[in-house]
């Protein structure tokens, strides 16, 4: 469960490295955010000479610094997510991926597993860019 002031880790090649939770999106009185949900992220940790050499390459890329809002799907939870056949899934950290106002993830690249969860929900792209679906 990511609430609001969590501290997220990145799990895509943006260049951000820790984001933090500041609201979830469509809902107005929700308090966590669970594996597949899409939420409000403020940066805050990043890397500006990874965003400024994929800019380069991308003209469509948006550079980002700290102190930058942006959207983010949750991808992995520390707190165990119980499955419909019975099974549950926990990870060991809380992670993200960056994501555009379509839904399309802003790096090229995921790094780590990412939740099966994510199929019903739509994120195809993410899906296919992970190197592990658990």
């Amino acid at each position: 469960m990511i609430a609001r002031r969590s501290i997220l880790e990145v799990a895509d090649n943006t260049g951000v490295r820790k984001a933090q939770c500041i609201g979830m999106i469509g809902y107005s009185k929700k308090r966590y955010a669970r594996i597949g949900d899409v939420i409000t992220i403020s940066v805050k940790e990043a890397i500006p000479q990874l965003m400024m050499r994929r800019t380069e390459r991308d003209k469509t890329a948006r550079r980002l610094a700290k102190g930058d809002k942006c959207r983010a799907v949750v991808v992995r939870t520390r707190k165990e997510h119980k499955r419909r056949d019975g099974s549950t899934i926990r990870f060991d950290d809380n992670a993200v991926v960056l994501i555009s106002d379509d839904g399309e993830p802003l790096g090229t690249r995921i790094f780590g597993p990412v939740a099966r969860e994510l199929r019903a929900r739509k994120f195809m792209k993410i899906i296919s860019l992970a190197p592990e679906v658990l």
